[in-house]
């Protein structure tokens, strides 16, 4: 099937890509999290696609299996956790950490779209 053609050129185009895309081709190489972005709302886009990537079961993860995740993204694994916890995107209770809300296969797709 072929793309719909650029009303600008007539020419067979590209799709855009999403913004969420262009963060995740920025900051994610080779399954690594090259930096974590400075700007809340690049950071706001990436963290749920941390959260798929690293704790993708809706169950209770201790705080060490929590670091030893988010390790293999990024050395800066407090960082993460802090963002992901105040980003509401996980729950910490007595260093037990839980995802807030399952995987939709909306974000699934997602994920596996960029990979």
């Amino acid at each position: 099937m072929s793309e719909p053609p650029n009303p600008a050129t007539g020419e067979p185009g590209r799709r855009r890509l999403t913004e969420l895309e262009k963060v995740v081709r920025s900051f994610l190489r080779d399954g690594r999290l090259v930096s974590i972005p400075a700007k809340p709302r690049k950071r706001d886009l990436l963290l749920p696609v941390i959260l798929d990537r690293c704790f993708p079961e809706n169950r209770d993860y201790e705080e060490k299996e929590v670091n030893m995740r988010l390790a293999l993204l990024h050395p800066d694994v407090a960082a993460l956790r802090r963002y992901l916890v105040d980003g509401r995107l996980m729950t910490r209770e007595a260093g037990i950490y839980r995802r807030t809300k399952p995987m939709t296969a909306e974000a699934r797709e997602s994920v596996e779209s960029v990979e």
